[in-house]
């Protein structure tokens, strides 16, 4: 392995593997919750569940940027979640001719208890840091998620809508 040419690199470098250390925490901490609350449910369907909840009804077309994924796969996974009772299909307002797809409150309930077992496991792991370690952690979170443009989860009434 080359060596980096400066300790800029290698700090950029130890802070991506401490990330994705992390994210495999965090998507390990995700999939539990998950399976405790509805163990058919895969995390890119929850996924979708997460943005219905945080964005209202939306398109198949609208659906489908959100999550980064192509119409039919996005279709796919809606059919899915209708046949489970999450997910409804609905007539836009706008134009009668297109649908929506919003949350039912199975899926809101599903979004919320999930949500709910992810906070309190990560709560825990927090609980375990050293407390001088916390204020930093806090900082280099805030900083790293504006960097990568997610808005922040904490005061509005879609506060529980990240996954």
């Amino acid at each position: 392995m080359p060596q980096p040419s400066s300790a800029s690199e290698s700090d950029a470098e130890a802070m991506v593997t401490a990330l994705l250390t992390a994210s495999r925490l965090l998507v390990a901490v995700s999939a539990r919750s998950l399976a405790a609350v509805e163990e058919t449910l895969t995390l890119p369907q929850f996924r979708m569940l997460v943005v219905l909840d945080g964005r209202g009804p939306l398109s198949l077309s609208g659906l489908a940027g959100e999550l980064g994924v192509q119409p039919s796969t996005a279709m796919r996974m809606i059919d899915r979640l209708v046949a489970a009772g999450m997910a409804a299909r609905g007539v836009s307002a706008e134009d009668r001719r297109a649908s929506v797809i919003s949350l039912t409150r199975d899926g809101r309930r599903v979004v919320s208890e999930a949500t709910g077992r992810r906070r309190r496991e990560i709560a825990r792991i927090v609980d375990e840091m050293p407390p001088g370690k916390r204020r930093h952690l806090i900082e280099a979170l805030r900083a790293f998620t504006e960097a990568g443009g997610e808005p922040s989860v904490e005061g509005g009434p879609q506060a529980h809508a990240t996954w």
